[in-house]
């Protein structure tokens, strides 16, 4: 029930629109919200029937804030930047961190830079994007350095370098870091271009890019004007291309939503030039019983706030509230009309049907996902009588052949799902034979004698791949450490059986556990990791003793050996000629020598050996 105060402001509000805000008793926002008519829209909740998130709101509610606007689409402008701001927890927040992939070009600096980025800030710089697929930006980069020179390095430019780097060497770059190269004026000529070429007017570049070549003509700079007319050629020939593939081509975005159990998935399918270029998922956990039109209403302003494309069309499978106001604001910001559109039949209805399958199956392999790990971990409590369900796992394993080259993994699961960014691996040290138990032992006491020093925290259970043994080897290692609280459990992989250190008997579970199946799972993730890092430390280690003994041989001519020539043996089978392609003629000849030397003392050793 609404405090007595805040019944009488929605009594005496205008008749006008704006946004009204929704305050706690000590005046932190809790919900922000537009309207058309601040005395109509607030009136609505007056009445009892709200969803559950709103009623939760309005129990909490003591005070009531309103902004008055000239229309609608500044309440939506509004709203969208207080939601932003504030970020009010009963408001339905875009959480997803994908963003688009753009072009900057930094205009505040002297000398601006051409650079990938995936925010747009309010910094004085141009945005040029999306670009989609994301690798085109990068192409387009390559492409603005080839054509204008534009530098792509974040070094301050005072013209006081010695000299430039390669990329002026390349021709990708004008050099405004080496006094006397290049020209503000030139640079800044060379900036313009860019900013024709990356807006898409190229007509407009073309004259320019022909009047300055002509000009280099008369000026007998030969040199420059072969120079823009390549340029010309690309630019037309790009520009060519873009027309071709614009022709009956669309710009829609696709929208599908799937709202249950207090939770919500939605998808987008991104349409450009009338191919389907990307498939955009967004999830909210907690909403409440929302409606698919009151998500996409909240949604909508806050995901196109954060683009500087808007597409022409923008297809949904229900109608949303103040739809005026968002193709107002939509199609101010595009500079053109821009369209919400229901489609009920035709290959439009068809493309919300696919967005709405794929809303569903993103919905059921996110939340069911949540309920089996929710499950496991719960079992896991119960089972190995832990004080909590564990939230983060960390698991061990060894990996040697016959006790050579001992790498050790360490694998975590987060919050249900493999963290490998947070993955390590250990070369284990001052082994002389195959010892798991020593390898554990050192590789528990390294991992985290290091996180307490950094972190100072401890996950929630360690995993040990193995029984009894490495168990008691990782705890004696945790005991040094002065660790004696947090749980540990080895899995021993025949019998899948859990060993802890309080129970002299092993435990065992059964197959279909939830609890023993997410071990499993980093067990076998810890295994294959490890595998993976004894690999490598064995093929790098047999592939360098072979070329290390090469006199004059080191990590770089190595490398260049073995990228030409594959492997040691290829390399050995190399002949004198193309040796001396890779290395020069002079270490090809002293590298050709010392292998035949080679090949001949292991020949005579062979014949001497009885």
């Amino acid at each position: 029930m609404l405090e007595e105060r805040v019944v009488r402001r929605i009594r005496d509000l205008p008749d006008r629109a704006g946004i009204y805000i929704f305050k706690d008793a000590t005046g932190k926002p809790l919900y922000v919200g537009k309207a058309k008519s601040l005395r109509k829209r607030t009136a609505s909740y007056l009445s009892r029937d709200q969803e559950p998130r709103l009623a939760a709101m309005l129990q909490e509610a003591c005070d009531l804030e309103t902004v008055v606007t000239d229309s609608e689409a500044e309440a939506l402008l509004l709203e969208n930047n207080w939601i932003k701001q504030r970020r009010p927890r009963f408001n339905i927040l875009l959480r997803d961190d994908k963003t688009y992939p753009y072009l900057k070009l930094t205009l505040r600096e002297s000398y601006p830079r051409i650079a990938f980025t995936r925010r747009i800030v309010n910094d004085g710089a141009d945005y040029f994007g999306p670009y989609l697929p994301g690798g085109l930006a990068r192409k387009a980069i390559k492409l603005v350095q080839k054509l204008f020179g534009i530098r792509v390095c974040r070094i301050k430019i005072d013209g006081k370098l010695p000299r430039a780097c390669l990329y002026y060497d390349m021709h990708r770059c004008l050099g405004p870091c080496v006094d006397g190269l290049t020209t503000r004026v030139a640079y800044d000529e060379a900036v313009a271009q860019a900013r024709l070429f990356l807006s898409g007017r190229g007509a407009e570049l073309s004259k320019q890019l022909r009047r300055d070549m002509v000009a280099a003509a008369e000026e007998l700079d030969y040199e420059r004007a072969g120079q823009l007319r390549d340029a010309l050629d690309e630019v037309e020939a790009i520009s060519q291309r873009r027309k071709m593939s614009s022709v009956g081509g669309e710009d829609v975005d696709v929208y599908g939503v799937k709202v249950a159990g207090g939770n919500a998935a939605a998808t987008v399918l991104v349409m450009r030039g009338g191919q389907v270029l990307d498939r955009r998922e967004l999830f909210w956990e907690g909403v409440g019983k929302v409606s698919a039109r009151g998500l996409l209403s909240e949604v909508l302003p806050q995901i196109y706030d954060r683009t500087s494309f808007i597409p022409k069309e923008i297809h949904l499978p229900e109608p949303v509230e103040g739809d005026e106001a968002l193709v107002s604001w939509l199609s101010e910001k595009k500079g053109e009309r821009v369209y919400l559109r229901m489609p009920s039949r035709g290959t439009k209805a068809q493309r919300v049907e696919l967005a709405m399958r794929n809303a569903d199956l993103s919905y059921k392999r996110r939340f069911r996902a949540t309920a089996r790990d929710t499950a496991a971990v719960e079992s896991l409590a119960t089972q190995l009588d832990l004080a909590q369900p564990p939230t983060r796992i960390e698991g061990f394993d060894i990996s040697n052949f016959q006790g050579a080259h001992t790498v050790a993994s360490m694998v975590v699961w987060e919050g249900g799902r493999m963290r490998k960014r947070d993955y390590r691996s250990f070369n284990i040290r001052g082994m002389s034979g195959p010892d798991d138990f020593a390898s554990m032992r050192q590789a528990v006491e390294r991992h985290y004698r290091r996180r307490l020093q950094e972190v100072g925290a401890m996950p929630d259970l360690i995993l040990i791949d193995g029984g009894r043994g490495q168990l008691n080897a990782a705890l004696e290692a945790l005991t040094q450490l002065g660790v004696e609280e947090t749980p540990v459990v080895g899995l021993a992989k025949r019998e899948e059986e859990l060993y802890l250190a309080e129970r002299p008997e092993p435990l065992r579970l059964p197959r279909s556990d939830l609890g023993l199946q997410l071990l499993q799972q980093v067990r076998d993730e810890a295994h294959r990791f490890a595998v993976d890092r004894h690999r490598r430390r064995r093929k790098k280690a047999t592939l360098g003793s072979r070329l290390d003994d090469l006199a004059g041989v080191g990590p770089r001519r190595r490398r260049m050996l073995l990228q030409r020539f594959g492997s040691v043996e290829g390399v050995k089978q190399a002949t004198l000629k193309e040796l001396r392609e890779v290395l020069g003629p002079a270490m090809g000849t002293r590298v050709f020598e010392q292998l035949r030397s080679a090949d001949l003392a292991s020949s005579d050793a062979a014949e001497n050996s009885p």
